[in-house]
């Protein structure tokens, strides 16, 4: 066997080894948190939507819920405001919200461009169209942070709607209060609602870590698969702190709500999502409930 020709099976394999999991999740909705550095390198940016696309065009109904703190950051040192934050939430003023929205929304066309550029349509979405998002607002221990949101309702119809009409809807994480003030969401919070509120199959975080580690300290320590009990057990050791510990909440939320499993991603790795969603042993971490099985055809 010529090697072009061992080459050629060696594609031909990855493509059966996919096939049970595009058997299992055809027509099933997948939400996936985009943020963090696959946001800011543009070749990481185009994998990512690369990802998206092909997992809608084999068959999922995937939505897009999307970030830009790094952006909104640069943005706001570039009209010469401080930004600041308090136990790692960023306070947002008026003006902090107007630069936000702003840069939020440049994010959220740029990537509709992209999905179309592909031949798929999007459609780009904020919290406010329709109602989609409806906040209180949000204290950090009891400190005032400004126009920041904690979802209290999420309208999935409007979703429903654009999944059936064949659009990939791409969400920008503000909302509405009852006053129709606008509201700064945390993307990831936004991301477990949605996956909540429209009954998703997955929901996929895009970070800048690998996973989830027994010791963070010791990448060897890497976790393959957890279950919510083990994930609870596993918080309340006191190893896991910092950005991860609200991440691995809402991932919980979204398990005890009814979705199926949750995927934490290194976002920097190309095309993560295909990896972790499309082969047996994936990449990541993949937090499940207490009757799912991740591997498939026995494997471990």
């Amino acid at each position: 066997m010529n090697k072009n020709m061992q080459q050629y099976l060696e594609k031909a394999q990855v493509l059966i080894e996919a096939l049970p999991y595009i058997q299992r999740f055809n027509r099933k909705i997948i939400v996936v948190k985009y943020g963090g550095s696959a946001m800011v390198d543009e070749e990481l940016k185009k994998r990512v939507i690369e990802d998206v696309t092909l997992l809608k065009l084999v068959g999922f109904k995937p939505i897009i819920v999307h970030g830009g703190g790094k952006e909104i950051s640069k943005w706001v040192g570039k009209v010469g405001m401080e930004p600041k934050f308090i136990n790692g939430l960023r306070v947002t003023d008026e003006d902090t919200m107007e630069v936000a929205e702003m840069v939020l929304g440049r994010v959220n066309k740029s990537l509709v461009q992209l999905v179309e550029s592909l031949g798929v349509r999007a459609i780009g979405i904020s919290g406010k169209d329709g109602a989609l998002l409806k906040v209180d607002k949000k204290y950090s221990d009891g400190q005032d942070i400004g126009y920041v949101g904690d979802i209290k309702e999420v309208n999935g119809q409007i979703l429903y709607d654009l999944l059936e009409k064949d659009f990939l809807p791409i969400v920008c994480p503000v909302g509405l209060d009852d006053d129709f003030n606008t509201y700064n969401i945390n993307a990831d919070d936004a991301a477990c609602a949605i996956a909540r509120a429209v009954k998703a199959e997955k929901l996929a975080f895009l970070t800048d870590i690998e996973g989830v580690y027994k010791d963070p300290s010791d990448p060897s320590t890497l976790i393959s698969e957890l279950r919510v009990d083990e994930a609870k057990k596993l918080m309340d050791s006191g190893y896991i702190g910092g950005g991860m510990l609200p991440k691995l909440q809402n991932c919980i939320d979204a398990i005890e709500a009814g979705v199926s499993r949750v995927h934490i991603l290194d976002g920097r790795i190309p095309h993560c999502l295909l990896l972790e969603i499309f082969t047996n042993k994936g990449i990541g971490t993949a937090i499940l409930n207490s009757e799912e099985s991740r591997y498939y055809h026995g494997e471990q």
